[in-house]
């Protein structure tokens, strides 16, 4: 699953979700695209059930790229466990994706076979999704 080699810090504070994303909310590899419509973290394991989805539809065809990566770590603290003693230990990691996120992308394939799997990569995200073009054409809501 995907994380940081290393990090400056290794634990951070939660943060705020709201807002538009002003960084990747472009096409800039493939032809057509999975945008987010909700903000949201992602965890490593949602991007890679998602993009084994996508591989597995497409059959090794064509070309994936994952435009996010999760670099945020998220902290828990054993159950029944008295309050105080520091914060958590790093249980997981996600990506912070706002509303307008490209997530993913995919080149090299028809458009009837990349609608469905990003279909069936929409159902492993916590969010609902949209499908984009480059073009900016095509545009079917998905939400799960």
């Amino acid at each position: 699953m995907l994380q940081p080699k290393r990090t400056k810090y290794r634990k951070t504070h939660r943060g705020r979700r709201g807002g538009l994303a002003f960084a990747g909310g472009t096409m800039n590899f493939g032809e057509f695209g999975l945008k987010s419509l909700e903000p949201a973290w992602i965890s490593a394991r949602q991007i890679e059930s998602a993009r084994r989805a996508i591989t597995r539809h497409l059959k090794r065809g064509g070309q994936v790229w994952i435009r996010i990566f999760p670099d945020k770590p998220i902290t828990h603290k054993p159950q029944e466990t008295r309050q105080g003693g520091g914060k958590g230990a790093v249980e997981q990691w996600v990506a912070v994706v706002k509303r307008g996120r490209v997530l993913f992308e995919i080149g090299g394939v028809e458009a009837d076979m990349a609608k469905e799997a990003f279909r069936l990569a929409s159902h492993k995200l916590p969010i609902a999704t949209k499908m984009v073009t480059r073009d900016g054409f095509m545009e079917t809501k998905d939400k799960v």
